[in-house]
């Protein structure tokens, strides 16, 4: 199975992030800008969360805060799981299913260096799974 270098070095790996700082409304637009449902909270190199949709869902909509006045250090995830490059794909799976999350930050002598999300995983297992097809059809048929 691949490793999370493997997936990151055939990824466009641009990681975004906003400071603790940001306004969850600027937060929400610079997610819209980039087409992601996630954004890592960092103050310099040092990451301090993620906030999510489902935050935004959980923490701002159904309480009825207002999005322009709250800040996202106030509603980010701060409890973090991480990955390193040198985890498998298995691995991320099972982190995400235990876990019921959709994202894990990529971290490697503690700096963010990518971040995989369960469509990055279940891509991968589904190109794994056809290769392990094609060898058995040329195996038998072959």
């Amino acid at each position: 199975m691949k490793t999370v270098k493997q997936i990151l070095e055939n990824k466009a790996n641009a990681v975004y992030f906003v400071s603790p700082s940001t306004y969850v409304y600027s937060a929400l637009e610079v997610m819209q800008q980039k087409n992601i449902s996630a954004l890592l909270i960092m103050d310099g190199k040092v990451l301090h969360g993620i906030f999510t949709e489902r935050d935004y869902a959980r923490k701002i909509a159904l309480k009825n805060r207002s999005s322009k006045e709250t800040r996202v250090s106030e509603v980010m995830t701060s409890n973090i799981l991480s990955i390193t490059l040198k985890d498998t794909i298995e691995y991320c799976m099972k982190v995400m299913t235990d876990s019921h999350i959709r994202h894990l930050p990529v971290l490697e002598n503690g700096e963010v260096v990518g971040i995989i999300s369960i469509g990055d995983v279940v891509k991968n297992i589904i190109e794994s799974q056809k290769s392990t097809i094609e060898y058995l059809e040329n195996y038998i048929y072959g």
